[in-house]
């Protein structure tokens, strides 16, 4: 049975009210440090995570917590991501170099996930106040109003984000040439759960992500299929978040996904 979705709002309210809001624009140089070149963590995610995963476990006993910063300091985790067990997967503050930035697009997310399905997603926008929940087939809500994607009338013009990296390297240059007389491309907001949640409203019509991290793509996958859309892996498979298999793209309808991909691929 999956846990009451309100309880989960709360706790990830409660863990974006006061272990991350009140770093924001406020960390100290020794609050930032760098996991790899370019990968920062902050001491906001170490808190939001451990308050989370206690707060998940004191309400599901037993149950598997998979964080991003535990799965850093111990890489074994990822193991448990085969497993048909009942788990939480967590990312404490999704766009941390945003968030350290001063940038406003971070989120908090969670995806609660059972024999490998993913059966609820959340996302929550701290800025913004913004709760974005979904559970597997009741919808998406954004502030508890039902979210529902536009179907478009062809892909011509369709707004969207793309990372080139999926594509063979030789392609790339023809492909960007034709992308740009088809599609209108933004760059990366470096917040998957930002750009899943532009999407369920219908701000973006597609992504293209390369790296499959579960803690960057449960949650929103579910959400943005319950708003009615369609995702799958760049290879047509279904999406599944103990897969590292890189490449997956989300459109607003299978037929829209379809049309892109053969757009995409042909040479």
């Amino acid at each position: 049975m999956i846990p009451d979705p309100d309880k989960i709002s709360k706790f990830i309210r409660e863990a974006a009210e006061l272990d991350v809001l009140p770093r924001f624009r406020s960390l100290a140089d020794h609050e930032i440090i760098e996991k790899s070149p370019g990968d920062v963590v902050t001491v906001a995610d170490h808190d939001a995570e451990e308050r989370l995963t206690r707060l998940l476990r004191d309400l599901t006993p037993g149950i598997l917590v998979v964080g991003e910063e535990a799965v850093h300091s111990d890489t074994t985790l990822l193991d448990k991501l085969d497993t048909d067990e009942p788990m939480w997967i967590l990312d404490p503050v999704d766009g941390t170099a945003n968030f350290a930035a001063g940038c406003p697009n971070f989120a908090v997310m969670a995806a609660y996930v059972v024999e490998g399905k993913v059966r609820g997603g959340w996302i929550y926008a701290p800025v913004a106040k913004e709760m974005v929940v979904a559970m597997e087939g009741d919808g998406a809500r954004l502030n508890g109003e039902k979210m529902q994607i536009a179907h478009p009338k062809g892909i011509e013009g369709l707004k969207g984000r793309i990372n080139y990296g999926v594509f063979d390297e030789h392609r790339r240059p023809a492909l960007r040439e034709r992308i740009a007389e088809t599609f209108n491309v933004d760059k990366s907001a470096r917040c998957a759960g930002h750009e899943f949640v532009t999407l369920a409203k219908g701000e973006y019509d597609f992504r293209i992500y390369k790296k499959l991290w579960a803690w960057d793509h449960a949650p929103g996958t579910l959400i943005h299929t319950e708003a009615g859309g369609y995702s799958a892996r760049i290879d047509g498979a279904p999406y599944k978040p103990n897969e590292r298999t890189e490449g997956l793209m989300c459109a607003p309808t299978q037929e829209s996904w379809d049309q892109i991909h053969d757009f995409m691929m042909r040479d």
